[in-house]
Order: structure tokens, then C-alpha cells, then sequence
């Protein structure tokens, strides 16, 4: 199964330290060696890699994992083939326009027997049930709300919806961003861990990586990150439910569904 890492802060950070110990679970601590992705927002643009090379091998994970670019929202992915061949098309996240902006998502599961009908505003580059799936999403978006991007509690109840619709054909894990928020949908395994003041450190799962949060950030920080199983093994994560969406806003969750609501709390960090 994939593997999928998101970062949603209040302050442009970096996610060295996290996906550090996320890349090791593209072929050297895990199975996952069928290609990776990652995307930064930056503003209006989103700054992506993409490579079908396993991540503990890539040249190009290299260069993330030492580059320390600043972000409000990254969506990452480590990729083990179910549907569509090893190829850089096929390779997450996937990347489309909507309401003049740029939304990303990447996917985890199965999907059997999906198949929804495309009117043309969207169309897969590649074969597999993941890219299909953003598609059916943003098309259903568009036609939905032809006259621009609703409010965020109409557009959160209506992604809820949607991922609904398509988690009935089986295994839909994903995390979604237009680069103001972070949405994350658990239909398995999903976790997130929000680290503000008083700050801490942390210690990799899969590398041998220490840092100490307390001399890279300001008591204003907040970031949340999630992640498919926990990065760290000394912190704790809060397991997110399965069959629950939810919505990270400046480093916190702010809702969740079905039943759940998060206030959100004032707060700022700079790695991550």
C-alpha cells in the first residue's frame, strides 16, 4: 500500500525532518519503491518533484531532503503499484487548475470497479484509480460551483461527500490541498500530530535523526503533519478515524466529519 505525508502550518516551513524519515519508507525500511512525489505551495504556484524511482534511491529525494524549502501546505507520496505501470505519469501527487487555482492530491487504497462517467474538464494522463478519482473530484467541484470556489464549510461538506461516493468502491486514504488548507480523508490508517509551543524534540521512526524544535522555531509556530503511520517514536499522534475527513487550517485542525468539530487555536514553526 502507498504511503502519503502532508504539512499544513501557519508560517512558510520546511519538512526536511519529516520527510527524511519518509523517504526511507520508499525501499529501504518499507516496500514502497514504485516511484515518489512531493509538492510545495508557494504562493499561488505549487513547486512539484516527481520520480519513479524508488525514494531511498532517487538522486531527486536527495535534493528534497537537503533543500529546505518553505511551505504553508506539501503533500507527499511514496508509491506501491496496485493499478497502472511504473511510469512518471502514473506517479503522485497529481496536479489540476480549478477556480485559478492549483490543487493537489495524492492517494492511497484500492478503488474496484470505479468508474464514473468524465465530461472533459478533467481528464487521467495515466492508468491509475487515484488520478481517476482527482478528476471525478474536481469535475464534480466545477459542475457543482460553476461560478467560483464556495465557502470553506460548503466546499468541506462537499469534498466529505464526494470522497463518500468513491470510498463506497474500496480504499480511498487522501490528502487534498489548493494551498490555503490541507484536507485529509482516512478510510484506513491515518494520523496527524500538531506540534506548537512549548516545542520538544523529535526522533525519526526510520532514521537515526534527532531534532530539537525549541532552537528552529518561535513560540508563535504551529504546524500539523500527517502522515499514513507515525513518523516518530516519541511523540504522540492522534489516530484519525476511519470514514472521517478533515480540514487543517494555519497548523490546526479547525473540522472533521462526520460528527466531529475542532476549534481552532491561535498559534506558528520553521522545520518540520
Amino acid at each position: 500500500m502507498c504511503q502519503l505525508l502532508g504539512m499544513n502550518c501557519n508560517t512558510p516551513t520546511d519538512i526536511c525532518f519529516s520527510f527524511a524519515g519518509f523517504q526511507a519508507r520508499g525501499g529501504l525500511t518499507d516496500v514502497h519503491g514504485d516511484g515518489w512525489g512531493i509538492a510545495f505551495f508557494e504562493g499561488r504556484g505549487v513547486r512539484v518533484f516527481l520520480d519513479p524511482k524508488a525514494s531511498s534511491a532517487s538522486p531527486v529525494a536527495e535534493l528534497v531532503r537537503n533543500y529546505p524549502i518553505h511551505s504553508l501546505n506539501v503533500i507527499a507520496h511514496i508509491r506501491k503499484a496496485t493499478h497502472g505501470v511504473v511510469t512518471l505519469e502514473n506517479t503522485h501527487p497529481f496536479q489540476r487548475e480549478l477556480w485559478g487555482r492549483y490543487w493537489v492530491f495524492a492517494h492511497n487504497g484500492h478503488l474496484k470497479g470505479f468508474q464514473p462517467t468524465l465530461y472533459g474538464e478533467f481528464r487521467p494522463v495515466g492508468q491509475t484509480d487515484s488520478e481517476l478519482a482527482f478528476c471525478h473530484l474536481m469535475e464534480t467541484l466545477r459542475r457543482r460551483f460553476p461560478d467560483g470556489e464556495p465557502a470553506r464549510d460548503t466546499l468541506f461538506a462537499t469534498v466529505r461527500e464526494i470522497a463518500a461516493e468513491i470510498g463506497s468502491f474500496g480504499e480511498f486514504n487522501f490528502l487534498l490541498s489548493n494551498g490555503t488548507c490541507l484536507f485529509a480523508h482516512c478510510a484506513t490508517r491515518l494520523s496527524y500530530i500538531v506540534r506548537k509551543a512549548p516545542f520538544a524534540s523529535a526522533h525519526l521512526k526510520d532514521q537515526d535523526i534527532t531534532v530539537d524544535f525549541t532552537e528552529l522555531t518561535t513560540p508563535g509556530d504551529r504546524v500539523a503533519v500527517v502522515a499514513t503511520t507515525p513518523l516518530t517514536d516519541n511523540e504522540e499522534w492522534t489516530p484519525i478515524a476511519p470514514g472521517t475527513l478533515m480540514l487543517f487550517v494555519d497548523g490546526a485542525p479547525v473540522d472533521a466529519g462526520p460528527a466531529s468539530t475542532f476549534a481552532l487555536v491561535e498559534s506558528r514553526p520553521t522545520a518540520s
